[in-house]
């Protein structure tokens, strides 16, 4: 089938915009992506009207399935707080795709989503990209793609809470330091085992940790104050880690020491109060001011700190105060996915890559707007008036 008669932001290296043009699904996938007009029609195109085709938008950090609205403790998975060094918990476990969230995403043009745990641990576990579609999460997964981490006031206060360490930024990092050199030793120790009875035992910690040091997954550091920032910074630099900045708040205080980085960083929420200390400094125009020091910027909602359907709306925030529409649209399309290092299946519009896609009349980041027709995996999830 073909998507036709439409502008299509394709979000891909060359940042081609093409004026009128066509999309062609096959099997769940992007199988062409062209000027003009489809030389073979069939009765299932779609004709776009002059509207606006852009990749499914994406949300770079969220929570999303981890919590269930107006159910209490019973729905709450985000969080296990009674260890503060928890990498082997896998984020897959914990997600519900029943939950109703999933469906708001869907309507919004949401097409792919980081799930993360919690913050309240230093190390907390995986990190996973997903499809916002399905109902079993083994076929939503598109890859496992980070590790989180936290500093700062969260695992501080939740900690202090327990009487144990740590109550200190010094020992919230110095746990995140120690865990790293304790899996730098281990897996040494494995790679250097000559026979199956040198290896040494088997431990789930630090067999999590391993992907992170072979730069297979990215760590991803919630850190929200100037000074969390740069520890987050130089124990990636020690590490030598792929990583990413969660929150950023204060970044726009410090956006040209972390222009050096050539870092990047997933800003937001964008649309809630300073309900925090560290979130203090938070400033609509973080996106704009990071950007235009050279970093790469995606927007989230955090969910369910700002419900997942509000992706647009923030992005929207963020261009009111100085971030331009198409690094906008990079912040929930081709940037969220190669931090997540998923560009290769999403988050731009080009053959070979998965059918996940969105069409709008009007900008995707007004109040009033909403999609027309999204795809996920080459399947109608949404559509209204085409």
């Amino acid at each position: 089938m073909n998507i036709k008669n439409v502008r299509i932001y394709t979000m891909n290296d060359d940042d081609l915009v093409i004026e009128h043009g066509y999309v062609t699904v096959e099997n769940g996938t992007i199988t062409a992506v062209s000027e003009g007009d489809p030389a073979v029609c069939t009765p299932d195109d779609i004709d776009g009207r002059g509207m606006s085709l852009y990749p499914g938008f994406i949300d770079a950090h969220t929570h999303l399935g981890l919590t269930s609205a107006g159910v209490g403790i019973e729905g709450e998975d985000l969080n296990e707080e009674f260890d503060p060094c928890t990498p082997q918990l896998r984020i897959i476990d914990g997600i519900n795709p029943l939950d109703f969230s999933f469906e708001m995403a869907r309507q919004a043009g949401i097409t792919s989503v980081i799930v993360s745990p919690g913050s309240t641990n230093p190390i907390a576990g995986s990190i996973t990209a997903i499809k916002t579609a399905g109902r079993r999460i083994d076929s939503m997964i598109i890859k496992t793609v980070g590790m989180k981490f936290a500093m700062g006031e969260n695992p501080k206060l939740t900690y202090m809470d327990h009487e144990q360490s740590p109550v200190t930024r010094m020992a919230v990092a110095s746990i995140i330091r120690e865990n790293l050199q304790k899996a730098q030793r281990y897996l040494r120790d494995k790679e250097q085992a000559e026979t199956e009875s040198d290896l040494p035992d088997f431990d789930s910690t630090m067999e999590a940790l391993i992907p992170l040091l072979k730069r297979q997954v990215k760590a991803h550091f919630h850190c929200h104050r100037a000074d969390d920032i740069f520890t987050a910074v130089r124990i990636a630099n020690e590490f030598d880690l792929d990583y990413t900045l969660i929150h950023c708040t204060d970044g726009h205080l410090i956006a040209e020491e972390l222009g050096y980085e050539h870092t990047s960083c997933v800003v937001g929420p964008v649309i809630c109060d300073r309900c925090k200390p560290e979130m203090a400094n938070l400033s609509p125009a973080n996106a704009a001011v990071l950007r235009s020091s050279g970093l790469d910027v995606a927007v989230c909602t955090d969910h369910s700190e700002v419900p997942i359907e509000y992706l647009p709306i923030s992005v929207g925030v963020c261009i009111k105060h100085g971030l331009s529409f198409y690094d906008g649209l990079k912040a929930v399309t081709c940037t969220p996915a190669k931090i997540a290092l998923i560009y290769d299946r999403t988050g731009s519009l080009e053959a070979g890559k998965d059918a996940d896609l969105t069409l709008f009349e009007g900008s995707p980041f007004e109040v009033m707007s909403s999609p027309s027709l999204v795809m996920i995996n080459g399947r109608t999830v949404r559509r209204e008036g085409v």
